[in-house]
């Protein structure tokens, strides 16, 4: 199945330069989202109306709701909690011996209540990267290493697998996932991308166990059975898409966010939409979404 989005179904337009991380927050029903070297937190209604931003000072790439109020993140070093007004509560906390060549980038909640989120190296060099989980006790485990670029994060509503993205491997991996010791295991490749088709990035599951993927320089999402075989592609007018997430009321629509990152003047004008954050209602639901423990 081919859908083709455009600018009707644009939801904020050109709002940033990489916007990512998009979370549902069910506490006040809007979307929440980052622009991540900007530092920059959103928040918006699924209208589009109440737009609001918070300037937290540095690089965030990732958000989850807490259980206590406010909001855990990956930001450029390590994990940091906040509070509703995105003020940060106390320091980083960072994970022991990391190269200051890296940065944090994509994350989310495990049904768990623990937060993972993984780096990338500013150079892109090979393997240098990590995938880390921050326990609800504020412990820091590496959990996965020889990374390149840490990206896509999803759970199956069973807690039993864990689906990751390593967007320099090309790929989505299935690992079995011990959701009570936090313990991965039988790690193996459901997707491969082809050259030329994109660069894997923002990753979501539904309700029906499908994986929902975007894809950076592929200018879609598209959604695979858990056989990793390709149900649906989601075409975009604009090239660098990077994530998306469920929300609305009853979890219906798919909001999806992208970038201007990296284009050239020529390509940006060629591509206005890129920045913008677009919604989709795709006849599935997704599942409810995660909050820190911690």
């Amino acid at each position: 199945m081919m859908v083709t989005l455009d600018a009707a179904d644009v939801l904020l337009p050109a709002v940033g330069e990489l916007c990512e991380g998009p979370c549902w927050d069910i506490r006040s029903q809007r979307l929440f989202f980052v622009d991540i070297l900007a530092g920059r937190v959103h928040a918006v209604e699924v209208t589009g109306a109440r737009h609001e931003t918070w300037e937290v000072g540095e690089p965030i790439s990732a958000i989850a709701p807490r259980d206590a109020g406010g909001w855990v993140a990956a930001v450029e070093r390590g994990f940091a909690l906040f509070d509703n007004d995105w003020h940060r509560l106390g320091e980083v906390l960072a994970p022991a011996q990391r190269p200051t060549r890296l940065r944090f980038n994509d994350g989310r909640g495990d049904p768990r209540g623990r937060f993972w989120a993984g780096t990338l190296a500013y150079d892109g060099t090979p393997g240098a990267a990590s995938l880390y989980c921050l326990d609800t006790d504020s412990t820091i485990t590496e959990m996965l290493h020889g990374v390149t670029n840490s990206n896509g994060l999803a759970w199956s509503a069973d807690a039993g697998t864990m689906y990751y993205v390593d967007t320099g491997l090309g790929t989505v991996d299935a690992l079995a996932f011990d959701a009570d010791r936090a313990l991965l295991s039988d790690r193996r490749t459901l997707v491969k991308l082809a050259p030329g088709e994109g660069d894997p990035d923002g990753l979501t599951i539904d309700s029906e166990g499908f994986l929902w993927l975007a894809l950076w320089d592929g200018g879609c999402i598209r959604r695979y059975t858990p056989r990793g075989e390709l149900e649906r592609t989601v075409r975009l007018p604009v090239e660098r898409v990077t994530s998306m997430a469920f929300g609305g009321p009853d979890l219906e629509d798919i909001f999806i966010t992208t970038a201007w990152q990296g284009l050239t003047p020529t390509q940006r004008a060629e591509q206005p939409l890129a920045g913008s954050v677009f919604y989709y209602r795709p006849g599935v639901t997704g599942l409810p979404p995660a909050s820190f423990a911690g």
